[in-house]
């Protein structure tokens, strides 16, 4: 294959994945879509070298999805009436440039589906809207490939049995459904800025994935001001990763990091569209932490940093979305601004709760309390609680590390 059809082929699959599969699933579900599609882009790998990319490569792989989709079904009996309906569908113009109809927001909604589980709501999301290999969710999730398979057939086979409905919800039924979208997004990002276990901090092809996510939902509900800062907080958190890890892969804490080092085009993009989410006059929890994330990148130092305000942000935060999570980035930015007695009062209560056993950032706050307070003992205990229940080599080497310097 030759370097511009293979770039052409890149650049398709990157922007038209979604789109392509999404005008497909409306009439024949996410299965078959998904397939036929992957058939259209395996045919492309063989005809563009030969016969040069088409004017319009969208419009050219929904056609040739559509006559894969088309075989597919009419090799099933049971599926010839839904394959001649597909067959009397208008066919795209394949060589003129022009509007394909863009189904992808209706997509993602019914990836994110309530009636499918948290984890087969990502792991769909990653293949059908994000164009992800089986393999590359498998990892994502840290489970073999067969096992990921199956876990997709299963969510495909549900939409289809419980009849889930490809369209965008009724009005009424939009804001808790846009939650589920974003949440889903949201999760596939903590993954990548901060990978639950492994050997390295994060996974920065799963970030890049749910920025690219993001971006595609802003511009789909450009008017949603919670999608606009759900972008904005990814944009402006992912500023700072180039500073979180050294050379050899070690973790930097936020007091020692290099801030020249802090992507500021991504953190500029970031404080763009978090003004945009504001001017829609409608603040939710997803811009309130991506204000406290721009106050992080506006910071000049680590010591400059408006501790306070981001204390206080935090607290708008846990009336809006109560959670013990919040609570401990609370105390966390109280211990900061130095009001540890405020932080101690929020800390204990959930070093009480069962569920947060295994939750590193509060044994994390709360060694440092202690170590404050002057309890050294108390402090090396909290960070062997820490230590204990992390699964990722980087946070655990770090954690060592604050142990061993009290």
């Amino acid at each position: 294959m030759t370097a511009d059809a293979r770039a052409a082929l890149e650049r398709t699959f990157r922007d038209e994945w979604a789109r392509v599969l999404a005008g497909l699933a409306r009439h024949v579900g996410v299965g078959v879509a998904e397939e036929a599609t992957a058939d259209a882009f395996a045919q492309a790998a063989d005809a563009w070298p030969r016969d040069g990319v088409p004017r319009n490569p969208a419009a050219w792989l929904a056609v040739a999805a559509r006559r894969r989709a088309i075989d597919r079904l009419r090799r099933e009996r049971s599926q010839v009436a839904r394959a001649d309906a597909l067959a009397a569908l208008p066919v795209p113009a394949a060589e003129e440039p022009g509007s394909m109809p863009d189904d992808r927001l209706e997509l993602l909604f019914t990836c994110c589906h309530p009636a499918l589980s948290e984890e087969a709501q990502v792991a769909l999301t990653l293949r059908a809207v994000g164009g992800l290999e089986t393999a590359q969710v498998a990892r994502a999730f840290l489970v073999t490939e067969p096992a990921m398979a199956q876990r997709l057939v299963r969510a495909k086979h549900k939409i289809e049995a419980a009849g889930i409905p490809f369209r965008m919800p009724d009005g009424d039924e939009l804001p808790g459904r846009l939650h589920t979208v974003l949440h889903v997004l949201y999760l596939v990002f903590n993954e990548g800025y901060e990978a639950t276990a492994g050997d390295a901090l994060g996974r920065p092809d799963l970030a890049a994935e749910a920025i690219r996510l993001s971006r595609l939902l802003a511009v789909l509900m450009p008017d949603e001001p919670e999608a606009l800062g759900l972008l904005a907080l990814m944009l402006l958190t992912d500023a700072r990763a180039p500073g979180r890890t050294d050379a050899d892969g070690a973790f930097v804490g936020l007091a020692e990091q290099d801030r020249t080092r802090w992507d500021r085009a991504l953190a500029g993009e970031g404080n763009h569209v978090l003004r945009r989410a504001i001017g829609l006059r409608n603040a939710g929890p997803f811009q309130l932490q991506a204000m406290i994330a721009s106050l992080h990148v506006l910071a000049p130092s680590f010591e400059r940093t408006d501790w306070n305000q981001i204390a206080e942000l935090y607290g708008l935060l846990a009336q809006a979305q109560p959670s013990p999570v919040i609570e401990i980035n609370r105390a966390a930015a109280l211990t900061l601004a130095g009001a540890c007695g405020r932080a101690r009062q929020l800390i204990d209560p959930l070093l009480a709760d069962p569920r947060l056993r295994s939750y590193v950032p509060l044994h994390a706050t709360d060694a440092e309390l202690h170590r404050l307070a002057g309890d050294a003992g108390a402090a090396r205990e909290a960070y062997d609680r820490a230590i204990a229940a992390s699964a990722n080599a980087v946070q655990r080497s770090e954690l060592a590390r604050r142990r061993a310097a009290i």
